[in-house]
C-alpha cells in the first residue's frame, strides 16, 4: 500500500498527524510533512506503508477535511477517498 500527500491542499488542521506518526507537524509552515515521503510531482510526496501501520495510513487519510491524502493498495487501485 502507498500513501500520496498534497502539502499544497494541506491546511494544518493536523488531524492526520494525531492518527498516524507517518505524519509530522510542520508549524513554521502550518502543513503537515510526510515522513520519509519522496517528492514525485511538485509539493506531491509519496512513500510505502508497512504493513502494521496500514489501519492508521487509512484513517489518517479519512480524517483529512480536504482530501489532501489518498491511499492506493498494491496494485494501483486508489482505497480513500
Amino acid at each position: 500500500m502507498r500513501i500520496e500527500y498534497d502539502r499544497d491542499t494541506c491546511i494544518g488542521m493536523f488531524q492526520c498527524v494525531a492518527e498516524w506518526d507517518g505524519f509530522e507537524r510542520d508549524e513554521d509552515a502550518g502543513k503537515a510533512v510526510l515522513v520519509d515521503g519522496e517528492e514525485t510531482d511538485e509539493d506531491v510526496f509519496v512513500r510505502e506503508v508497512p504493513a502494521e501501520a496500514e489501519f492508521d495510513a487509512k484513517f489518517a487519510a479519512r480524517v483529512c477535511p480536504v482530501d489532501a491524502i489518498a491511499v492506493y493498495d498494491d496494485d494501483g487501485e486508489q482505497l480513500i477517498p
